[in-house]
C-alpha cells in the first residue's frame, strides 16, 4: 500500500515493513534477512530461485516510504508529497495508538484476541521467549522488541454460546414463518406477519447477550461449579496448538444458562492469565494492561473479570479508532513532526476513558479457580487433542 501511494513500482526499491516481514516471513537481522536458500529447498525444490528474489532489508514504520503521488493527493484531498510511513500490521499500530510502553500488556479484544508487549533488548539479552506467536525487534516501537500472543477465540465463545440458545427459536420460526408464507397467496396479512416474525426474532437474538450478562453479573464465582476451557477454536497462546478442544464441566441441575455463560467469560479470563504468567517466568514484567476494541467498551461484566482473575487494573483507551491513531502517529515521525514513536504517543494520545480495577476479595477468589483452570487444562489436554 504504501509503495502504491508513493508510486514506487519497483519491487526491489520498495521499502518492506520489518512487522509483517519479522511476524509472517521469518526476516531476522541474523541471517541478513530472510532463511537461507537451503531452507527453502527442504520445503520444494521448485523454490531453488526465490530467495534471490526476495528483499533483505526491512523498516521500521517511523520511516518514510516516500511522498504521496500527484494522483493520490488529488483523490485523498491532500498534498502532493505528504510524507508516506512504512506500513505495519494494524493490530500493531493500534497497539502504539492505545498507549503501550514497557510493562503494560495491550489487548485487542474482538472475536479473537491480540496480546501485546515490547521490552528492551537488553532485558530479552537474545532469548526467544517461548510459547508466544512472534517476537520481532521494532516490530510494535522501533528499538524495542515487539511480542504477540493471543487468544484464537474471545468474543466468537459468546456468539456460539448464544447461537445455541437461540437455535430453539430460530427453528421453530422457521417452522412458522413457513406456514406463514404459504398463507401469502391469501392476501397482505401473511407477508406482513412473516416480517413481524423476522423482527421479533431478530429482537431476542440481539438481547440474549444483554440478559445473560445481566444475570451472570449476580453469580458469585464460588456459588457456581461449572468450569470452562476456552480452546473453542485452539488455543493460539502459551504454545500455539490448534487441534484443542473446549469443554465445560462441573453441570448439575441446578445449572442454568447464565452460570455457564459466566463460566465461558471466567474462561476468556483465565487465557489471558496463562499468557501473562508465561511472559513473567521468562522475566517479562506485566504491570497494567490497556484494552482496545468493541467487547473493552461495550462488557463491563467482561472487563470488570478480567481485571479480577488478572489482579490488575484495565484501562480502555478512549479512542475507537486506536489502530488509525496509531498509524497517525507513525505518520507524524515520519514527516517530521515529532522525532520518536514515543514523543507521538505522548503528544497525541487519546487518554483513557473507562478503568477497571480488580476487586481484592474476587481477585483472591479467582487465582483459586485459576489454579483449578490450570489443573484441569493439563489433565485434559492429551484426551482434548484426540478426540
Amino acid at each position: 500500500m504504501s509503495a502504491l501511494l508513493t508510486g514506487t513500482t519497483d519491487p526491489l526499491t520498495m521499502k518492506r515493513s520489518r512487522c509483517p516481514a519479522g511476524h509472517k516471513a521469518m526476516w531476522h537481522a541474523e541471517w541478513d534477512g530472510l532463511p537461507p536458500q537451503e531452507f527453502f529447498m527442504k520445503i520444494d525444490r521448485l523454490l531453488r530461485e526465490v530467495h534471490g528474489r526476495l528483499y533483505r532489508e526491512t523498516h521500521t514504520s517511523e520511516v518514510s516510504a516516500g511522498g504521496l503521488t500527484d494522483q493520490w493527493a488529488r483523490r485523498l484531498d491532500l498534498e502532493p508529497g505528504t510524507a508516506v510511513a512504512v506500513g505495519a500490521f494494524g493490530a500493531h499500530m493500534g497497539a502504539v495508538g492505545g498507549g503501550i510502553r514497557q510493562g503494560v500488556l495491550v489487548k485487542i479484544m474482538g472475536t479473537s484476541t491480540c496480546d501485546m508487549l515490547v521490552a528492551r533488548a537488553r532485558a530479552i539479552e537474545g532469548k526467544c521467549i517461548a510459547g508466544i506467536y512472534g517476537q520481532v525487534d521494532g516490530s510494535i516501537i522501533p528499538g524495542m522488541v515487539g511480542l504477540e500472543a493471543g487468544q484464537s477465540a474471545f468474543g466468537d465463545v459468546y456468539a456460539w454460546f448464544r447461537e445455541l440458545l437461540s437455535w430453539p427459536l430460530t427453528d421453530a420460526l422457521r417452522g412458522t414463518a413457513a406456514l406463514v408464507s404459504a398463507a401469502r397467496a391469501g392476501g397482505g396479512a401473511g407477508a406482513a406477519k412473516s416480517g413481524a416474525l423476522g423482527k421479533f426474532r431478530g429482537e431476542i437474538e440481539r438481547n440474549i447477550l444483554f440478559r445473560l450478562a445481566a444475570e451472570a453479573e449476580k453469580v458469585e464465582p464460588l456459588d457456581s461449579t461449572v468450569l470452562a476451557l476456552d480452546w473453542l477454536h485452539g488455543r493460539r497462546t502459551p504454545f500455539a496448538d490448534n487441534s484443542l478442544k473446549g469443554t465445560i464441566i462441573g453441570l448439575t441441575l441446578g445449572t442454568n444458562a447464565p452460570k455457564i455463560f459466566r463460566a465461558l467469560v471466567e474462561a476468556t479470563a483465565f487465557g489471558p492469565r496463562a499468557i501473562v504468567e508465561q511472559f513473567r517466568r521468562q522475566g517479562l514484567p506485566i504491570n497494567t494492561v490497556i484494552a482496545l476494541g468493541g467487547i473493552a467498551r461495550k462488557s463491563p461484566l467482561v472487563m470488570q473479570v478480567m481485571a479480577d482473575v488478572l489482579d490488575m487494573t484495565i484501562r480502555v483507551a478512549a479512542s475507537e479508532q486506536a489502530s488509525a491513531l496509531g498509524a497517525a502517529m507513525f505518520g507524524a515521525v515520519a514527516a517530521g513532526a515529532y522525532p520518536s514513536v514515543i514523543e507521538a504517543q505522548k503528544r497525541m494520545s487519546s487518554g483513557f476513558d473507562m478503568v477497571f480495577a480488580p476487586s481484592r476479595r474476587r481477585a483472591g477468589v479467582y487465582a483459586r479457580l485459576y489454579r483449578r483452570y490450570a489443573s484441569h487444562a493439563a489433565t485434559l489436554e492429551g484426551f482434548l487433542r484426540t478426540a
